[in-house]
């Protein structure tokens, strides 16, 4: 027969109490650690999602690029943003930064405008058409990642004006007419790329350059930033010298615009004058060092080496040109802008032309012909001729009643 033992409440309670502590005997609060911990790293991944969605968007935002329209710092040939103008797009079209550019430097957009594009086009420049710089400073900026960034703490991008590229915009081409238009290139390469520049241009930023005595091109660049932080690049690494080496061309062709323009200015009618540029040196510290760091640090260089240019710029050519930045985040191709100058030339006008050429029996005739009206026209003014001194001398004088209508002679 099986007993049943029946639970006593009581005799349990005085069997645990018996017990010594022991670490082991608590594991009650193991539950509520475990739920705070798994409640605390959720939270976390939500945030993480969170900024991620943030950084995502913003990006998205920014993928077609950024056009930045930097007006006169002694006239004015741009609209000043307002934010009462609720009618503002804030969007353009490459083809509607092309026709910027072309109405800018003096010239009708060489295609037609829609209503739309023309009301944009009204939203960036002042309606004045008599008030055209006709000096434009015009570069392109790809490669980088998270660009905006670093661009809306630059002072000198935050006064200028600023348009969203609308994204999937296809390239656009400038065209010009080529007597009238002088065109200086930016980003030709450079064929003497030595020490002794790479110094020169840390001078004028500032900074300095710290050569190496056993190699050329392999020192240090030490550069001081608007920001107040201070960036050092060594040329030893392939990312940096190509960075550097667009920085230089950047800045000598620079130097050769401002002295082509002494030159052209000495005109009676001087050309108006496009500065065209393509800065990929960003595409190297992106390839080598990702999408952030470097970049940043080089995007802020560049900014810095683009401020001092315009001011160069402004100064040489008395306030009369106006600088299109158009910074390009989404990928390309190597060698590849958005926006091409097409220099055409004007057609002349013509009195005659002639549609048949002529053969020697045509050449016969015409000069036969010219012959026998020009001896005909001969004869005849000869004839005439004696014929007019005959009468005029034999005229009888008491009736000329027109030559000596007062005289009356006997």
């Amino acid at each position: 027969m099986i007993r049943r033992r029946m639970f006593d409440p009581q005799q349990r309670i005085d069997e645990i109490s018996s017990r010594p502590f022991s670490p082991l005997m608590i594991p009650q609060i193991s539950f509520p650690l475990s739920l705070w911990t798994m409640d605390f790293q959720i939270r976390s991944v939500l945030h993480l999602l969170i900024i991620s969605s943030l950084l995502f968007s913003l990006a998205k935002a920014e993928s077609g690029g950024s056009v930045y329209f930097i007006d006169s710092q002694t006239r004015q040939y741009l609209r000043t943003p307002s934010p009462n103008d609720v009618v503002q797009s804030n969007s353009m079209s490459i083809r509607e930064v092309g026709a910027a550019v072309s109405v800018l430097l003096g010239f009708a957009p060489f295609d037609a405008l829609s209503a739309a594009s023309s009301s944009k086009l009204n939203e960036v420049l002042l309606p004045n058409p008599f008030n055209r710089p006709r000096a434009v400073l015009l570069l392109e900026v790809t490669g980088g990642k998270f660009l905006f960034l670093v661009l809306n703490s630059n002072a000198m991008l935050n006064s200028a004006f600023k348009s969203k590229i609308v994204p999937g915009s296809d390239k656009a081409g400038i065209r010009l007419p080529g007597e009238e238009v002088s065109v200086v290139y930016l980003d030709e390469e450079l064929v003497d790329f030595t020490d002794k520049g790479i110094s020169d241009f840390a001078s004028w930023l500032g900074g300095s350059y710290v050569v190496d005595p056993l190699k050329a091109l392999n020192g240090e660049l030490v550069i001081p930033l608007a920001s107040g932080a201070t960036t050092s690049l060594h040329m030893s690494e392939k990312a940096n010298g190509e960075f550097i080496a667009s920085l230089l061309a950047l800045f000598r062709n620079s130097r050769k615009a401002i002295e082509m323009h002494e030159d052209l200015s000495q005109s009676t009618q001087p050309p108006a004058e496009l500065l065209k540029g393509c800065f990929d040196g960003l595409k190297a510290l992106e390839e080598q060092y990702g999408p952030e760091g470097a970049v940043h640090k080089g995007l802020e260089l560049l900014l810095t080496t683009l401020s001092k240019i315009f001011d160069s710029l402004q100064a040489a050519y008395k306030g009369q040109i106006v600088g299109v930045i158009f910074f390009d985040t989404a990928p390309a191709p190597e060698s590849e802008t958005k926006l091409n100058v097409m220099l055409s030339s004007r057609p002349y006008a013509r009195w005659l032309e002639e549609t048949k050429a002529p053969t020697n029996g045509t050449i016969a005739e015409v000069v036969l012909v010219r012959m026998t009206l020009a001896w005909i026209t001969g004869i005849v003014l000869i004839i005439a001729t004696i014929l007019g001194i005959y009468f005029l001398l034999n005229m009888p004088l008491t009736k000329d009643t027109l030559l000596y209508s007062n005289v009356k002679l006997d």
